[in-house]
């Protein structure tokens, strides 16, 4: 529980206690076991409890805002967004660039890890919004890929 060093007339006391139970501490002494009887009874201290409000909201309550990319199936351009905030240590690929699923086209370095940002479609890079050494934020497009 707690730990102690006494020193009483030139002479060094280690005591632990253990654990306290009404007015009697058991504690250790020098490594000699002893119960303590203590004058008034300790009133222990209690831990706080979290209590959440009732309107906590559920995911099921929330309407389903994407804030990175998923792979999509549609014709036309779809952008490629940041999964995190971050920034961009290397672009892959240039403007006009034909790109496959899976292909990495970018690295992002958060958190003090790099990420490899893939493309989600077989197309064609239409538009780069950033360059190495930028900043980015969560949901900032990074590419746009086309067909």
């Amino acid at each position: 529980m707690n730990k102690y060093k006494f020193k009483i007339n030139g002479n060094q006391y280690e005591v632990e206690i253990l654990s306290v139970e009404g007015n009697i501490a058991k504690m250790e002494v020098n490594g000699t076991p002893y119960d303590v009887e203590i004058d008034r009874e300790i009133k222990q201290q209690k831990t706080p409890r979290i209590v959440r409000s009732t309107n906590v909201t559920t995911a099921e309550s929330m309407p389903a805002i994407s804030l990175t990319n998923k792979p999509v199936e549609s014709k036309g351009e779809s952008p490629i967004k940041s999964p995190l905030p971050g920034v961009i240590l290397d672009v892959h690929v240039k403007e006009g660039d034909k790109v496959k699923q899976g292909q990495k086209l970018m690295t992002l370095e958060a958190m003090k890890m790099e990420n490899n940002i893939d493309c989600h479609k077989d197309g064609t890079v239409t538009s780069i919004k950033v360059s190495k050494g930028s900043s980015v934020m969560e949901g900032d497009v990074l590419i746009i890929i086309g067909d």
